[in-house]
């Protein structure tokens, strides 16, 4: 239970904290006279994370601990017993400018001691005895933030930039097969025209030429039901057309054989159409109907293009998420498939994909186009660890009130040095112009931040997973709180320089940091 003190410091005993111990007399009477001294009991909580920060704390002895709610948990993310640590509405100077709540919880750990100074006056003696560092902080807040939000674009750019180059080159292939099919296919209706003229010029008569055509809607359909077997099958069976039709004086057979095996038409069904239309007539019956296939093939064959094209359309449009709002209830499972229909320029032929899936999970309130950022990043880093090759599987699953995404693979696995710094920004353990080192802290921030979920990792060689935690249903409107993160645990400064604050300490040049 918190107890209130009518004890004043004196001048003197605020001098002993490192805070103020380079203030004026003056000064030091003006805080006494404002701040009070407060005694809490162990266990008590001092404030709580999201309050509006109304004081400003300093440890005059015991012990504290700052507690931050991430999915539903309570973390611990700093203890310390330091006299003369600050903390609670240390960005009250910055006044309306930013949002003036606490961004942690703070505990008493065991019967601890305060002095406390309103979150206005302690403003009020910022802005009014150091004009000069007031300013140096506001230009390095905003400006932190402002070129932070510049390199998250940036790095968002060039990650779009090579997708679009990888889309461009996706995106090229169907199309060219499309336009070869385009320009076979008036190739062969020329030649359709041409025969059909022929046959039909007197030489065939009307009942004749009825069981022609069916036998042409009888090649259609088995063209378009298609045949499976090996090339050493094709291969035989191409020898045994082409002997059969030269037997029947049928020109350039070995150019009509493929198309007519690829149909699954064989000998037995030359025979029936050389008596449908009579040996006078074969050779111009079996062009026709030969004609008539590639036609038909090289229809599945745009048909196919134009479909790989929506599909990777659809891919983009799903990735991008351009044409909607930018919180809405999506399907991971959705978002993930784009992401790797994206990616699929990347990932090279010595890699296997695998999804494993739970497709019962629900869809999710959140910002599909930044958790596909975050997906591509995990994704290129566990390529990137796979360079001989290996396995990359992503798994769905849910866990209480959360569904997590995992993304693993079997690569070389992060090192235990590396491990604790690999959410920070501009870390990196690629070569020089190779990497930015803000894909993971990006992916913290958008995961941790702005879905208010948690982004794990564990590694050792052969088996490194990265495990996305998030909401099923979001504990707010979407409003992301002006709280970054170093991803290790230990709440600091982060790139944006909107870090909650840790207890201030005396930093290694004796002036107080936090």
């Amino acid at each position: 239970m918190t107890t209130s003190s009518e004890d004043r410091l004196t001048p003197d005993q605020l001098r002993t904290l490192f805070l103020f111990e380079a203030l004026s007399l003056e000064q030091l009477d003006w805080l006494a006279d404002r701040g009070r001294v407060e005694r809490r009991d162990a266990g008590e909580v001092v404030y709580r994370e999201g309050e509006p920060a109304t004081c400003f704390y300093v440890l005059l002895s015991g012990a504290l601990s700052l507690h931050r709610v991430l999915h539903g948990d309570d973390v611990e993310v700093n203890r310390t017993d330091q006299r003369g640590v600050y903390s609670g509405a240390t960005r009250a100077y910055l006044g309306d400018r930013v949002e003036q709540t606490y961004p942690h919880t703070m505990r008493a750990v065991s019967d601890a001691e305060f002095f406390i100074l309103p979150a206005d006056e302690f403003a009020w003696a910022v802005r009014t005895w150091f004009p000069m560092a007031l300013h140096l902080l506001e230009g390095l807040f905003f400006g932190t933030r402002a070129a932070n939000a510049i390199v998250n674009e940036r790095e968002r750019l060039l990650a779009l930039a090579s997708l679009s180059a990888g889309l461009t080159h996706e995106l090229n292939n169907p199309a060219a097969a499309a336009l070869r099919a385009t320009a076979g296919l008036r190739e062969r209706v020329t030649g359709m025209r041409h025969k059909l003229a022929m046959i039909a010029d007197g030489r065939v008569d009307g009942a004749g030429l009825h069981r022609l055509v069916g036998l042409q809607d009888d090649a259609v359909t088995k063209a378009a039901a298609g045949v499976s077997m090996t090339a050493m099958e094709a291969a035989d069976a191409e020898d045994t057309v082409s002997d059969w039709l030269e037997e029947h004086d049928v020109a350039r057979a070995w150019d009509l054989a493929p198309s007519l095996v690829a149909a699954g038409i064989g000998v037995e069904w030359l025979e029936g159409a050389a008596r449908t239309v009579g040996s006078e007539h074969l050779d111009a019956a079996v062009r026709w109907i030969t004609y008539t296939i590639d036609t038909e093939l090289m229809m599945g064959e745009i048909d196919d293009s134009v479909e790989r094209i929506s599909d990777l359309i659809g891919a983009a449009r799903q990735y991008s998420q351009l044409d909607r709002s930018p919180l809405q209830i999506v399907d991971v499972h959705a978002l993930l498939d784009a992401t790797l229909t994206m990616l699929q320029a990347k990932i090279p032929k010595s890699v296997r994909v695998v999804r494993e899936f739970d497709r019962g999970l629900p869809s999710i309130p959140a910002y599909g186009a930044e958790l596909n950022q975050v997906w591509t990043n995990l994704i290129v880093n566990a390529l990137d660890a796979m360079p001989d090759g290996g396995t990359l599987t992503l798994t769905t699953w849910r866990e209480d009130e959360r569904l997590l995404v995992e993304i693993a693979d079997n690569g070389v696995g992060i090192s235990d040095e590396v491990r604790p710094r690999i959410f920070e920004p501009f870390f990196t353990t690629k070569q020089v112009g190779e990497g930015t080192g803000l894909g993971l802290d990006i992916s913290y921030r958008i995961v941790v931040n702005k879905h208010h979920g948690d982004l794990r990792v564990s590694s050792r060689p052969g088996d490194t997973r990265f495990q996305v935690c998030l909401p099923i249903e979001q504990e707010s409107s979407g409003q992301v709180a002006e709280q970054g993160s170093s991803g290790r645990g230990a709440p600091e400064q982060g790139s944006t320089g909107q870090a909650p604050e840790a207890p201030g300490q005396r930093s290694g040049n004796g002036q107080p940091s936090s």
